[in-house]
């Protein structure tokens, strides 16, 4: 007679849900590609970033500045093993961008946001086309053209480019990442001016640059909206007013250089024999 042995219980075991490992950054000691990143307050997204950086070719260096960040950003970025500058105060992602590329080390640089997870395989072929020669890769992201009323800031981009005789870049602008530039063309243009896209841009094709929308990322749609308020019972979007003024800044700055008309023709007309 065998005696029935008392069945155990199972262990109530719970499954332990870890986040999944990020490899850590690899920065070339000589990089070629130098992947730009100006953060503030983006540890929610940051990890995927520069997962997807990583990525971006074998011989790179990826920067993350990281200005006026409180939320641990920074650590992120070092934990992951990227080049970290920080600054106390916010800079704005466009100054953001000139630290990096001052600091950038790469003969191509690429530009992101570290709200916006990219995957690698979009974010490859603006490096790809500056290795082969172009030396302003735009994303040929133009904004949506078919709504009743356009955005401000799209008809602005339509319009610089149809001042500089560049409308085939219908709205490519350098206000939208991921771009990139090949550091020979950034230093002709001026690092300073990376502070204003529009007025990199212009600079550029002034110069005789070969720029190029290379690409179609829709960032539209992956761009969180923030800082959107009512004033006087009517929205306001303080990006609106700044990416305008961009523009602005950068048409003003056109025509100090070409004249008045901006370069275009008066067609004959004896104005001043009027006067």
């Amino acid at each position: 007679m065998f005696r029935k042995r008392k069945s155990r219980g199972r262990l109530n075991r719970k499954t332990i849900q870890r986040k999944p490992m990020i490899p850590r950054l690899v920065n070339h000691p000589a990089p070629v590609v130098s992947i730009i990143i100006p953060a503030m307050n983006e540890k929610a997204t940051l990890r995927g970033v520069l997962r997807e950086a990583g990525q971006v070719h074998p011989r790179s260096e990826t920067i993350v500045v990281a200005n006026g960040s409180t939320d641990g950003t920074a650590e992120v970025a070092e934990k992951c093993g990227a080049r970290v500058i920080r600054t106390a105060e916010p800079l704005g992602h466009d100054v953001g961008r000139r630290v990096g590329a001052e600091a950038a080390r790469g003969s191509v640089l690429l530009f992101m946001d570290a709200d916006m997870i990219i995957p690698a395989r979009e974010l490859r072929p603006f490096v790809e086309s500056v290795l082969s020669g172009v030396d302003v890769a735009l994303n040929g992201y133009s904004g949506p053209v078919n709504l009743k009323d356009t955005h401000p800031v799209v008809l602005a981009k339509h319009a610089l480019n149809a001042l500089l005789s560049r409308s085939d870049l219908t709205g490519a602008s350098l206000t939208a990442v991921p771009h990139a530039l090949s550091r020979q063309a950034a230093e002709q243009i001026g690092l300073e001016a990376l502070e204003v896209p529009p007025l990199a841009q212009v600079k550029a094709i002034l110069l005789g640059l070969n720029v190029r929308a290379i690409h179609t990322v829709p960032v539209g749609k992956l761009n969180p909206v923030r800082g959107r308020r009512r004033e006087n019972g009517k929205r306001h979007d303080p990006l609106t007013t700044l990416v305008v003024g961009d523009h602005l800044e950068a048409v003003h700055w056109l025509i100090s250089r070409q004249g008045l008309r901006g370069g275009f023709g008066d067609l004959g007309r004896q104005r001043s024999k009027v006067r």
